[in-house]
């Protein structure tokens, strides 16, 4: 379990927030999140951690890349808020990698209640000139890495008599007004497989619900992939999407089940 100092960067540490009596929400869950290095992973990861939960923070980046941010210093910050974490390499795309994670973090916390399935690559070229390796890419990261890491997840959601699977998605899922995409359709397909999955998981107390941004999260993958300036009345800050994602996490399949979100609408409903 990681109780190192932080080495700096990224967001601040969530604060430890505390419910009716000083409960905090995630009190005694495990969350395991996928894709949380950077930006709305960690910022949900950081999130979920001041909520009460122990979290597995998974992800390739274990080491400085070109893309600011790590899974250890991750687990640094929640750590150093007073929180529990431990950085788990994992490469969504890989069984093998998937499945030693899972089990790593069942090893160490003793199961998994919650499970955000976050890693993604950002492609937003025209259909026209997308290179396959680009379009296969997306597909394999986006939509195959989420089915991997959800199918991993689910025996260990179950033994514990139920919890929560989300999805992080995208309003351009909607925008079919703007074109097609590799990334807006990888999008599409996981929003159609958690839906399915919301009705095959009742009967096990599972809730399955999608979550997106109600506007944009410059993250740094984000600026990183040349997404371009955006005007600020456009721009949603990563902790409304770990506030959002915290809602969620606290759901089974009695609550919030079967839905796909927008973090900003969520947060107005509460």
């Amino acid at each position: 379990m990681t109780t190192a100092t932080p080495t700096g960067g990224g967001a601040e540490p969530a604060p430890q927030t505390a419910g009716p009596g000083g409960a905090r929400p995630l009190a005694g869950k495990v969350a395991f999140i996928a894709g949380a290095s950077r930006g709305i992973g960690a910022a949900i990861a950081e999130t979920l951690a001041g909520e009460g939960a122990t979290v597995a923070v998974a992800a390739r980046s274990a080491e400085p890349g070109r893309v600011a941010g790590t899974i250890h210093q991750v687990a640094e910050r929640i750590a150093s808020a007073g929180g529990h974490a431990l950085a788990v390499p994992c490469d969504v795309t890989e069984e093998e990698s998937i499945r030693a994670a899972v089990t790593t973090t069942v090893a160490e916390f003793g199961g998994i209640d919650i499970l955000v399935a976050n890693a993604g690559v950002l492609w937003l070229g025209p259909v026209e000139s997308t290179p396959l390796k680009r379009w296969q890419l997306c597909l394999d990261v986006n939509l195959t890495g989420v089915f991997l890491v959800t199918r991993e997840v689910i025996p260990h959601i179950r033994a514990r008599g139920g919890g929560s699977l989300i999805a992080v998605t995208t309003t351009g899922v909607e925008m079919t007004d703007r074109g097609a995409n590799a990334y807006w359709v990888s999008k599409a397909a996981v929003e159609r497989l958690y839906l399915g999955l919301a009705a095959d998981l009742r009967p096990d107390n599972i809730a399955v619900n999608c979550l997106s941004p109600s506007r944009v999260v410059l993250t740094e993958g984000w600026k990183a992939a040349g997404g371009g300036d955006i005007p600020a009345e456009m721009v949603e800050p990563p902790e409304t999407m770990g506030r959002a994602a915290a809602l969620l996490a606290a759901q089974d399949a009695t609550g919030i089940t079967g839905t796909i979100q927008r973090s900003e609408s969520l947060l107005a409903t509460r």
